[in-house]
């Protein structure tokens, strides 16, 4: 299988909102990035979107945009920060990269696609000296321990390597650390509307 990772383009915009609803069935539809969103971003910044094909069929997105994130105050929702999907918030100045979404196609996962769009990711922030990755990251996994802890307690036996956590457990892997939870950041049926905020600092990074 052969994966290609290119730019966001204006064509792209009505597959990546088919791929939205496939890839997140517990999330409110409010929640999800629409065509319209996707134009935006085209728009705004479009480097900061990055799309995964195979062959022909776009599997993946890793989108985002720069912001100026103030880690003394990081509580935020997911619509707050990402403008109701459109990504206006984004600051071409900003010292950070504000992860807004990661998705694989169910049929695709496990085959290191995540993994290609969060080196994107992380190449960009590199190559124009930004401090790091910054998101609020959804919980999932959650979904296989919710009759047996609280969120908070699977989010810390994740992080202690006890148990695996899917999405967590992969963020982790590559490099991403949980700085807290941030309280109804989405609505999700399956969290309880909870997310972790994570982060992953450019080793590169020059004053």
């Amino acid at each position: 299988m052969t994966v290609s990772i290119v730019n966001l383009r204006p064509e792209y915009a009505s597959a990546l909102a088919d791929l939205q609803r496939i890839c997140f069935p517990t999330l409110a539809r409010s929640e999800l990035l629409k065509e319209e969103h996707f134009l935006s971003h085209c728009h705004l910044f479009p480097e900061g979107d990055f799309v995964a094909f195979v062959d022909e069929k776009i599997v993946g997105l890793g989108s985002g945009f720069l912001v100026d994130f103030d880690f003394d105050h990081p509580d935020h929702t997911f619509q707050e920060m990402i403008a109701d999907g459109y990504y206006t918030n984004h600051d071409p100045d900003g010292d950070w990269y504000y992860g807004g979404d990661i998705s694989v196609h169910p049929d695709y996962r496990g085959q290191g696609i995540g993994h290609l769009l969060y080196d994107a990711r992380k190449e960009l922030v590199i190559r124009t000296n930004r401090r790091g990755i910054v998101a609020g990251g959804v919980l999932p996994g959650y979904a296989d321990y919710r009759d047996q802890m609280s969120i908070h307690d699977y989010v810390a036996q994740v992080v202690a390597g006890e148990i695996w956590g899917n999405t967590l457990s992969f963020q982790l892997r590559n490099g991403f650390e949980v700085l807290g939870m941030l309280e109804n950041y989405i609505e999700d049926s399956i969290s309880d509307n909870w997310a972790t905020l994570i982060c992953w600092r450019n080793p590169q990074f020059r004053e």
